[in-house]
């Protein structure tokens, strides 16, 4: 009895006993449902973490309708019975259970009851082991037109991606189609894709496969078709950004409509890629790869994007895009630079 009245209590013993009470008060419906979160504002909200991405944990409830989004920076406390597969901003990766020790912290409770403890705001992803394959699927697509009166312009784009994200690896595939037709003038057209492949190491690094392909009448190229193995690393990887770098070998295959011959070239390239998610309802997504051929003298290649998308209601969105491609060795009569500008409205899984 004597504690109770103490004037100089521990505070981490006033803290435990405070978080014991609560956990007790809530025991049913943590039987039932597993995990809670406690939130800055002290709120407490008991129900299933589907997933912590890009800054927002997906929470699922029984008396909701659909799924809460939170900003993970307005979580203090954490307790989850299931088993995730968490990455950290520092690149490491666990299997284990979260559960808050003290406010802002939390221990990850590995197999075999080994323990790591990290600042909550560390952590950058949550994915449940328990998931099945739709709920590790991603996708969007947008769609743009414009038609103009004068000459009867007509421009139709549409783009488009899936991928798929499991405890090691990811891939996914993107496709996008841009055409113009005008009276008396040729029609323009443009399409590019790629798939890439995944494989994430220690530390924030990864390797990666890609094949990408791209056709536009500007430059006169039927297609152009890379395949790229490279390593690459995180520099910055936040619940705000993800920046790094990438770079490997590529092989390149050229088709030109004005040649009869293929170009085969062997190149060596360098990237960098800028994703940014956690401003308001704005987005940002750019990358620039610039490649060199190792079996053409002198010449270089550039592939530019850059796509800022706002955020609407019902997982609906706007985006504005541009696309830059420049070569120093185009075919004869075409042009060294191909750009893009779009505007879209889209909708996101």
């Amino acid at each position: 009895m004597l504690c109770y009245f103490c004037p100089k209590i521990d505070r981490r013993m006033k803290y435990n006993f405070t978080i014991v009470v609560i956990l007790c008060m809530l025991a049913p419906a943590v039987y039932s449902q597993k995990d809670s979160i406690l939130l800055k504002n002290h709120d407490i909200i008991v129900g299933k973490i589907e997933k912590l991405e890009k800054g927002v944990l997906t929470f699922e409830t029984e008396y909701s309708d659909s799924d809460f989004k939170i900003e993970w920076t307005g979580i203090s406390e954490i307790h989850a019975q299931n088993v995730f597969l968490i990455t950290t901003s520092g690149g490491y990766r666990y299997k284990g259970r979260l559960v808050s020790v003290t406010p802002h912290k939390v221990l990850i409770i590995r197999e075999g009851n080994d323990t790591t403890e990290t600042p909550i705001s560390e952590i950058v992803l949550l994915n449940p082991l328990e998931q099945g394959f739709w709920s590790r699927l991603y996708a969007s697509v947008d769609i743009g037109y414009n038609f103009t009166k004068a000459n009867n312009l007509q421009q139709f784009s549409i783009n488009g991606n899936i991928g798929y994200l499991a405890d090691r690896w990811s891939t996914d595939i993107s496709a996008s189609s841009l055409g113009s037709t005008q009276d008396e003038a040729e029609d323009i057209s443009r399409t590019d894709g790629a798939w890439t492949f995944r494989y994430y190491l220690p530390k924030d690094w990864y390797a990666f496969a890609q094949t990408t392909v791209l056709s536009n009448t500007e430059q006169k190229l039927d297609r152009r078709t890379n395949g790229n193995l490279g390593f690459g690393k995180f520099v910055i990887h936040t619940n705000y950004t993800y920046w790094g770098f990438r770079g490997g070998a590529s092989f390149n295959n050229e088709k030109y409509s004005n040649e009869e011959e293929l170009r085969n070239n062997l190149e060596v390239f360098l990237g960098s890629e800028l994703n940014m998610f956690d401003v308001g309802d704005l987005s940002l997504l750019t990358n620039i790869n610039a490649f060199t051929s190792l079996t053409s003298e002198e010449r270089w290649r550039i592939d530019y994007k850059i796509d800022f998308k706002y955020d609407l209601p019902l997982d609906f969105y706007i985006k504005l895009g541009f696309t830059l491609n420049w070569d120093t060795q185009p075919a004869e009569g075409a042009g060294k630079t191909d750009y893009v500008f779009k505007a879209s409205f889209g909708w996101e899984l």
